[in-house]
């Protein structure tokens, strides 16, 4: 069953609340003023233009404080729209510049200061569509101006707005004298306020219900089947216009389903009747979800643009900082800078760079949040090559002609010089010398911090490696030497030589003789490879397929095929042969291994890379069909010599098959031989039998 995540209707507040409000019947936009205080709105919106800040010539009059409140403006009882009221708190900024000695200070001095003060106050009013921009002009009698005084306030009605919005308004003056005021809101929807009478577009607004189940993300719209409407998904970005995403014309009830991981912070709804002039409503309920929040982390990415210039990428905003630090070729992590550079904010989807950075391939710039590496990329790597095994000397000033040098170590800013046991004091002399006759290079400088200089270590690596690299290629001489008086009595191993052992599968009797076959030969310098041994390969892949592949790569590696051949496999190549039907069974796989060996007999290719054997008494040779005959074949254990000079690929026999071995396979072939038509009772439980006699001495 699906989990109640979320049951609202579109409310942007976290819990809706019903909330009864003021109603105007004034279709215009108006203004009024707290008692003492002149007000006048100019007609029709004017440009939003701030302009920059300037100095006040005198006590001026400027905003302190904003605020807003929620009212309804209905030309008609049930006609009405939601409407944002502003309340801006006025206070006197500066004062006049008292005279200096000797200089008049008659009634032309006072008049001035015993004026009244006029103030243009601008609000903006910014709502997805909609941006407006009001003039106020405000009178102030003198006998009010007192310098830091807050003189009244000044109410504006009103900016119309859509339900569930989210509003942004600023206030400021023209000139403008300080920093503009701003406020955002977040309005609530028609399950909010007790309008749902009042407001024609909440009579027809979709309601919205969101649900998670599992992975997934169910997104309910509950209206009647015959409304249509509009819904879209898009990414409420803080640094330009909403970014759409997904756009649907909707009838009736739906049922949207998004996967977990689409969901980001800045991801909103919005829905509207498709009707003429409807009001559209925005949600954006995944701003405060754990989930959304990951995700982001997850989509981000920090791209490097060009040498010293990168641009995190995100559809949101994120709360990260950015800054520098060392990455040296044998430590992990990266370095933060001392002293530490001044973070920034990121700003997401904007190129950024360090223009008072010297470029070089071990700084690196880092994206955190909440005290957390996110992203790190080396912003000179590709243009200058990879890390270098330079050393950074901090220079921090400690008088007013002092100053003080250490190097950054993993353990810290090592002093120099320093009697301590790292890497930089043991050269602490050399690196001041180097950095006093100026071979570092300056990376950084800032006045208040320090400097950071990058010195070569190349030279003391080098000066100190010397003598290790002459020890060692002295050990390497007096080693090839060695090898060169020792090579008489140095015997080279044999390569082992891959053989493949194939084999029609005629019972437990025949398969343990196979088995003794292949046992037996890997006791040599081969390396045998046998479906006996591979089932859960063979199973996997399919008899035909690990066939082929093992065929394919004996052949690849010089090795041998062993065809092995029983009064059953002759039957079944017989059938093969004559295109006859074969029934399933244990004949399975010799089918198998047919298809890939016989296209090299049928076009002269088996000189080399096959050979036949079959087992005394079990088969006589003139069984075996003509076309395998192009390959050696022979009897075992009786031939065994033979079978195995043909297998050693032309190694010495003296090297490869000493006597003792021999005798040993073929001590193992006799005992399996025996051993399978013993436990049979039969000869024939093996094959059937052919008998030539007793087994002929071995030469």
């Amino acid at each position: 069953m699906p989990m109640s995540w979320f049951l609202l209707s579109l409310a942007l507040g976290r819990s809706p609340v019903v909330v009864s409000l003021e109603r105007l019947v004034e279709p215009h936009d108006t203004a009024r003023c707290s008692l003492g205080l002149s007000c006048h709105l100019w007609d029709g919106d004017v440009l939003c233009l701030p302009g920059s800040i300037e100095s006040a010539p005198g006590p001026v009059l400027v905003p302190t404080c904003l605020q807003t409140e929620l009212v309804l403006r209905c030309p008609q009882e049930t006609d009405c729209a939601l409407c944002v009221r502003v309340v801006v708190h006025l206070a006197v900024h500066g004062g006049w510049e008292e005279p200096e000695e000797g200089e008049n200070s008659d009634l032309e001095l006072q008049e001035p200061r015993n004026a009244s003060l006029l103030a243009q106050v601008v609000l903006s009013f910014q709502a997805y569509p909609t941006t407006r921009c009001a003039l106020l002009e405000i009178q102030v009698p003198a006998v009010l101006v007192q310098p830091g005084q807050s003189v009244g306030s000044a109410v504006f009605d009103c900016f119309e707005a859509g339900l569930g919005a989210e509003v942004r308004i600023w206030s400021y003056t023209q000139p403008r004298y300080q920093k503009e005021l701003n406020v955002t809101q977040q309005l609530p929807d028609c399950r909010g306020l007790e309008v749902r009478d009042s407001i024609q577009s909440c009579w027809a607004l979709p309601w919205l219900n969101v649900s998670a189940d599992g992975d997934s993300v169910h997104l309910v719209l509950d209206v009647s089947e015959e409304q249509n409407f509009g819904f879209l998904l898009y990414w409420d970005q803080v640094q330009g216009p909403l970014k759409p995403w997904r756009y649907k014309n909707l009838t009736g009830p739906q049922t949207i389903t998004l996967n977990h991981t689409d969901l980001v912070p800045c991801l909103c709804i919005q829905v509207w009747p498709l009707e003429p002039d409807s009001v559209r409503t925005s949600f954006c309920p995944f701003r405060e979800d754990p989930r959304a929040h990951r995700n982001l982390w997850h989509i981000a990415r920090l791209q490097v643009l060009s040498p010293g210039r990168w641009q995190l990428n995100a559809p949101c905003s994120l709360p990260a900082k950015v800054a520098l630090c060392w990455q040296a070729p044998d430590q992990v992590p990266c370095q933060p800078l001392m002293p530490p550079m001044l973070q920034e904010n990121v700003t997401v989807n904007k190129p950024h760079e360090f223009p008072s950075v010297r470029g070089h391939p071990n700084l690196c710039v880092q994206v955190s949040s909440l005290e957390k590496v996110q992203f790190q990329e080396c912003l000179w790597a590709d243009s200058l090559g990879p890390f270098k095994d330079d050393m950074l000397l901090v220079e921090m000033r400690t008088g007013l002609n002092d100053t003080s040098v250490c190097a950054l170590e993993p353990s810290g800013c090592t002093a120099l010089p320093s009697n301590t046991s790292t890497r930089a004091a043991h050269l602490g002399e050399q690196l001041l010398q180097d950095f006093l006759t100026h071979q570092c290079v300056q990376l950084w400088k800032e006045d208040d911090l320090g400097t950071l200089w990058a010195c070569p270590m190349d030279k003391y690596i080098h000066k100190r490696w010397v003598l290790v690299w002459l020890v060692c290629l002295l050990l390497v001489a007096v080693l090839f030497f060695s090898l060169l008086l020792k090579k008489d009595r140095v015997k080279a191993a044999p390569r082992a030589r891959t053989t493949l052992l194939l084999h029609s599968g005629e019972g437990e009797g025949h398969e343990r003789l196979v088995g003794a076959l292949a046992s037996a030969l890997s006791q040599l310098p081969l390396r045998v490879a046998v479906d006996l041994w591979s089932r859960r390969e063979l199973s996997a892949h399919g008899a035909l397929a690990w066939f082929h592949e093992q065929r394919r790569r004996t052949l690849q590696e010089d090795g041998v095929v062993v065809l092995l051949f029983s009064p059953a496999a002759v039957a079944q190549c017989q059938q093969w042969l004559q295109h006859e039907t074969v029934g399933p069974g244990p004949h399975d796989t010799l089918a198998s291994w047919l298809s890939c060996v016989l296209p090299d007999f049928l076009q002269g290719r088996a000189a080399g890379r096959y050979v036949g054997v079959y087992f005394d008494g079990l088969l006589h040779p003139d069984a075996v069909p003509a076309p395998f005959r192009a390959a050696p074949l022979f009897s075992l254990p009786s031939q065994l010599p033979g079978f195995l000079d043909v297998l050693q690929g032309g190694c010495s026999r003296s090297t490869w098959r000493p006597t003792d071995r021999v005798e040993r396979v073929a001590q193992a072939l006799r005992a399996a031989l025996d051993s399978c038509n013993l436990q049979s009772g039969a000869p024939g439980s093996c094959g059937e039998a052919w008998d030539p006699g007793p087994y002929p001495a071995l030469k």
